[in-house]
């Protein structure tokens, strides 16, 4: 579970295709977050929750697979691109962004950027499928960035990024063109799963036991 807060970027050391089909990818610390990986860690690398494999020598190696691969913009990083990372939470720790689970939906396309007061206004498409869970001031995570959503417009949608944001993410340094990856925020999933289950014709308290915490 992570926060979607993005205090650090790290820097890709290494990535390798393996004959399974998958990567092995390779990632540079920064020092903040030296001695704080270990074995079996979840980092999210861009928003994508992956498991530490290796933690040696200021960095972090991770086995990233194909369904990972078809999902995302792992595939894609090339040696010395930044990233950004962020430590799962722990318990106690503040909750600043919104719940992000780092399990990718699919990867999409920047469409414009904009200037807009001291930040950016920047428009992102949305696949058809993913439409029912994005709605105007709804949390997504972009690249593993919480982010609020300013804007819908027909098979898009906009955000409006600070200079914080900008400073401390990739987000300021994508182009129009670029893909980022995109996780909508779960509580909408998992409301739109139950509101289908309902509409479905299954008894309300067939799902009693969904709710009971």
């Amino acid at each position: 579970m992570f926060s979607g807060l993005i205090e650090r970027m790290g820097t890709v050391a290494a990535i390798e295709s393996d004959a399974a089909g998958g990567v092995r990818l390779r990632v540079a610390l920064p020092d903040e977050l030296r001695g704080e990986v270990r074995p079996k860690d979840s980092v999210a690398v861009n928003g994508v929750c992956l498991t530490v494999t290796e933690a040696e020598d200021g960095a972090a190696s991770f086995d990233v697979i194909p369904e990972t691969l078809s999902r995302s913009t792992l595939g894609g990083l090339q040696r010395g691109e930044a990233v950004n990372v962020e430590l799962a939470l722990r318990v106690g720790d503040r909750i600043g962004g919104h719940f992000v689970y780092g399990h990718v939906d699919t990867a999409v396309r920047i469409l414009a950027r904009e200037r807009e007061g001291q930040g950016e206004r920047v428009t992102f498409e949305l696949p058809p499928q993913l439409a029912a869970f994005v709605c105007e001031k709804a949390f997504v995570s972009l690249d593993g960035v919480s982010l609020t959503v300013a804007g819908m417009a027909p098979n898009a949608f906009t955000v409006a990024l600070i200079p914080e944001t900008l400073r401390r993410t990739t987000l300021g340094a994508r182009h129009a063109g670029d893909r980022v990856n995109l996780e909508v925020d779960p509580l909408a999933r998992y409301a739109a799963g139950a509101i289908d289950v309902h509409a479905n014709g299954v008894a309300s308290d067939e799902l009693a036991w969904a709710y009971e915490i």
